[in-house]
């Protein structure tokens, strides 16, 4: 989770507690919209667990947040 903060921060210019609050914001809404598989891999991916396969162009979690900004019509 402090690696997607800090990554939120840098990328969007704004402090780390602000970001903080921008994460779990997202991640309670995209666990309450996944099916429960997904939301539970979601977990895991924020747990330190990483799922199998490519992570996204940064890998890890900069693969995960550069995918949410492609859904959320963000760019790069």
């Amino acid at each position: 989770m402090d690696e997607l903060v800090k990554l939120v921060s840098q990328k969007s210019g704004i402090s780390e507690d602000q970001a903080r609050t921008a994460a779990h914001a997202v991640i309670s809404f995209l666990k309450q919209r996944l099916p429960g598989p997904l939301a539970g891999q979601l977990d895991q991916f924020l747990g330190g667990a990483a799922p199998a396969g490519p992570a996204g162009a940064e890998g890890g979690l900069g693969g995960l947040v550069e995918g949410l900004g492609g859904m959320f019509g963000g760019n790069k």
